[in-house]
């Protein structure tokens, strides 16, 4: 299966739960329907919004692997909490990345050199267009919707 990253939009009560009892996180996270599936492309979107393999920023930048560690390890290290301020910040972030920025960053050999999860960025196929661009799609849409519900979010690479 290899590694993937889920998320879920928080509600105010799911939020308050969660950071009063981090026991309450495997099983937000881990219901019968993810409100996010990137699949494998997690790693390569986070590539492509911070130019690094793992390092996080403001912004856009904390989409995939921002957040503060909550719970236990659910596979890959613990889930991370991103609250309702971040999570605007996350969306606006998102919303002022457009497509001709991300294929700018799209780089399989770069993306090979830094040794991003999954090594599929020299397969012959237009990695981007079918794999990259609409997961971005999905992420963005993930992160407006949560700022507009003014929802926490939850993370996890399992």
């Amino acid at each position: 299966m290899g590694m993937v990253l889920i998320g879920r939009r928080l509600s105010g009560p799911e939020l308050s739960a969660a950071a009063a009892d981090p026991t309450t996180v495997a099983p937000l996270l881990h219901g019968d329907d993810p409100l996010l599936d990137l699949d494998k492309s997690w790693h390569g979107l986070h590539y492509l919004l911070t130019g690094t393999a793992w390092d996080t920023d403001d912004g856009a930048g904390a989409a995939i692997l921002g957040g503060e560690p909550i719970g236990d390890d659910v596979g890959y290290g613990p889930p991370r909490l991103l609250a309702p301020d971040a999570v605007r910040a996350v969306a606006d972030g998102l919303d002022a990345v457009n497509e001709a920025t991300l294929r700018a960053r799209f780089d399989p050999d770069a993306m090979t050199d830094e040794g991003i999860y999954p090594a599929i960025w020299h397969d012959g196929d237009d990695e981007f267009d079918t794999y990259l661009w609409p997961s971005f799609v999905e992420l963005r849409r993930f992160y407006r919707t949560a700022a507009t519900q003014g929802e926490g979010v939850l993370l996890a690479v399992t």
